[in-house]
């Protein structure tokens, strides 16, 4: 019920954020720039306000229209004033919400470090979603997940080390870094954003340096096999985000590491 309940914020961070990002920028922008006259839009958004309208006839929702997933159903996937289609994604996150929330809550048990990995994996759900629609990470998430995976480390909330945390946020960022400047250098072409690094970083703080090669592994083969489908499918180049694929390769990691690398070690040994 958590889950829910928050997966029906994390519909609201992931719309809105972007706007209130690009208006900043903007604002920025026009303040630092005075001369390029940059043209500032009505940014009437805040993560709490106003309360959610339908899109296309700005009809403010009722408190039924906002029960997670119930109201989806109720409504047909419809706005009740003008009935205009509601995306099925705003459900779809709501129940991915509950269900990691489910797992996590029965994986690790009751403690403060599982209580943090409940918000560690909402960040998580938001940074795919949004890099999915814009391809940004924000700094705002990845750089709060970065330090705050190192100060549980420090804390001794976190099963992982303070030594195993820090080196994992420096290696995950230094390792797609590399990638990308010997890509950069070779081929002359940017073949993944600065967000990429900050995300695997964080990964690397929350789970340790030792689960990085998996966490690179799973989203480069999970990556590779979306770019095959695209190619094959659309039949062109166009750009993708890789931040969705390390959240999954570090979903996955977080909840089966410890038997994914047991099987891997005893593999190797029988091969042996």
């Amino acid at each position: 019920m958590f889950g829910l309940i928050i997966g029906s914020f994390l519909n609201v961070v992931i719309y809105r954020l972007p706007i209130i990002m690009e208006y900043e920028w903007r604002k920025e922008c026009s303040t630092s720039f005075p001369e390029y006259k940059i043209i500032l839009s009505d940014c009437e958004y805040s993560l709490i306000s106003p309360s959610s309208k339908c899109r296309k006839c700005n009809t403010q929702l009722r408190l039924i229209d906002n029960i997670p997933i119930i109201s989806w159903l109720m409504l047909k996937g419809k706005c009740y004033s003008c009935g205009n289609s509601i995306s099925f994604r705003y459900p779809l996150i709501e129940l991915l919400s509950a269900i990691t929330s489910f797992l996590i809550a029965t994986h690790f048990g009751f403690s403060f470090f599982s209580i943090s990995l409940l918000f560690f994996n909402f960040i998580l759900i938001i940074i795919a979603f949004i890099d999915l629609d814009t391809m940004l990470l924000p700094d705002q998430l990845t750089l709060f997940l970065v330090w705050s995976g190192i100060l549980l480390a420090l804390m001794n909330i976190s099963p992982v080390s303070l030594k195993d945390s820090t080196i994992g946020a420096i290696v995950g960022y230094l390792f797609l870094w590399n990638i990308y400047w010997l890509f950069k250098l070779g081929i002359g072409k940017d073949v993944m954003g600065y967000g990429d690094f900050k995300l695997l970083s964080a990964l690397g703080a929350w789970l340790g340096w030792q689960y990085l090669p998996m966490v690179v592994f799973l989203s480069s083969l999970i990556g590779l096999c979306f770019g095959i489908s695209q190619f094959r499918f659309k039949k062109n180049n166009e750009a993708f985000p890789f931040g969705p694929f390390l959240v999954i390769a570090g979903w996955i990691s977080l909840i089966f590491g410890e038997p994914i690398i047991a099987w891997y070690f005893d593999s190797v040994i029988e091969l042996i």
